[in-house]
């Protein structure tokens, strides 16, 4: 065993284990993490094949469900969220989609937050109601129309928080006591906090599910999602559909998100304090009617998220007097920003949320998950600010 894999990493802080945790070296001895690109892997004998593939002893069988650089990630991943587990997948919706299929059945109901990425909307309204497996939509701030949508065969209540693209909350242990009292799981999903800013598992949430293809990489580089939580949930029904589903994480992309942790609390501390300053500087332009973002004070859950968050992100939107036009114009006149639906990297991203992310979803469903023609939705990057303001500014006139 390494001195990175040592069982005393628990007292580590946070930063030490995004760097240290899960890595357990080879015998090359080798400093940075080992990727193992191999699809299978060799037995000693027949009756070790035949106790690895019956669970009897622990151990490699199919990169499929067993890789050495995926397990690093998962490890070190389960660890920042405070779980006991997690599982890796090949992208955030296969995260999801790992969640539900694996821990519900036929006549399943699922309590979900209308604030939701819009092909997650799709997913629950398309794909997962073919099993027989309800979805009721709440508002994802009051409390009161969750316990009011649970029924008897209520089994999940999903969520972000904060939510994409207009970062509402709701109060994570507020809504776990409700969960609980209904004998129902909580999954939160955290992508856009992350660990390093919010911890739902310590609020009382059961599963954190994850894109990180967002911050977790940092840098817009890989596809992948994970789904933290106990092992009598996450190990068991999530990781066996992984297993015989297959949606499974590449060992190059693990390796990557590995090495995206190591920098995850640094540049989330970077992305909040440009978003904030944004922010600020966006509420004050005439051709803005308001601006989203939890570290306003004008924001209705600010207080909120200084409770459950260390920090507010690097997320937020706006929304213009002028509509979709306005909004194409602002968008196409910039130099510098990227015009991509993608978010948590390092370069600052811009969209209009009502005909991309949010594009499948009917006029209704927009209107009533509040995603209006004139919203803008910008993930601030770690250029400088001066620049991304400059650069906006330049679409407003």
């Amino acid at each position: 065993m390494s001195k990175d894999s040592k069982t005393d990493s628990n007292e580590w802080a946070f930063a030490s284990r995004a760097v240290r945790e899960g890595q357990h070296r080879t015998f090359e001895n080798e400093h940075s993490e080992a990727i193992f690109p191999t699809s299978s892997y060799v037995f000693s004998s027949a009756a070790d094949a035949a106790a690895r593939f019956s669970g009897e002893i622990p151990g490699n069988i199919y990169s499929r469900f067993t890789n050495p650089t995926v397990r690093n990630f998962e490890e070190r991943l389960a660890s920042l969220e405070l779980a006991e587990c997690c599982v890796a997948t090949a992208s955030g919706m296969a995260a999801i989609t790992a969640t539900f299929l694996g821990l519900l059945s036929s006549g399943d109901h699922i309590v979900s937050s209308r604030s939701i990425f819009g092909s997650t909307t799709v997913l629950l309204n398309s794909i997962i109601a073919r099993f027989d497996i309800s979805t009721s939509f709440v508002e994802l701030a009051d409390l009161d129309a969750w316990e009011k949508a649970i029924k008897p065969e209520t089994k999940i209540l999903f969520l972000e928080t904060p939510s994409n693209p207009l970062t509402e909350l709701v109060d994570i242990e507020a809504l776990a006591e409700i969960a609980h009292r209904h004998d129902c799981l909580l999954a939160v999903d955290n992508c856009f906090c992350t660990p390093a800013l919010q911890q739902p598992i310590a609020l009382g949430a059961d599963i954190v599910i994850h894109s990180a293809t967002k911050y977790i990489d940092g840098q817009g580089r890989c596809i992948g999602g994970a789904v933290c939580g106990r092992k009598d949930v996450v190990g068991e029904g999530v990781y066996a559909f992984l297993r015989t589903a297959g949606p499974s994480m590449s060992p190059f992309n693990a390796w990557v998100f590995l090495k995206g942790l190591e920098t995850l609390k640094l540049r989330m501390q970077a992305h909040s304090a440009a978003a904030l300053e944004l922010a600020t500087w966006l509420e004050q332009q005439p051709q803005v009617k308001r601006v989203y973002y939890p570290g306003l004070a004008s924001h209705p859950q600010h207080e909120l998220a200084k409770k459950q968050q260390s920090d507010f992100g690097g997320l937020l939107s706006f929304e213009l007097n002028g509509g979709q036009a306005e909004g194409w114009a602002l968008i196409d006149a910039t130099r510098m920003l990227s015009i991509t639906a993608n978010l948590g990297d390092t370069k600052t991203t811009i969209t209009h949320p009502a005909t991309t992310t949010h594009g499948r979803l009917t006029p209704e469903q927009r209107a009533e998950a509040g995603i209006s023609d004139g919203l803008i939705r910008v993930a601030v990057g770690l250029e400088d600010i001066e620049d991304i303001k400059a650069d906006l500014l330049r679409g407003m006139k």
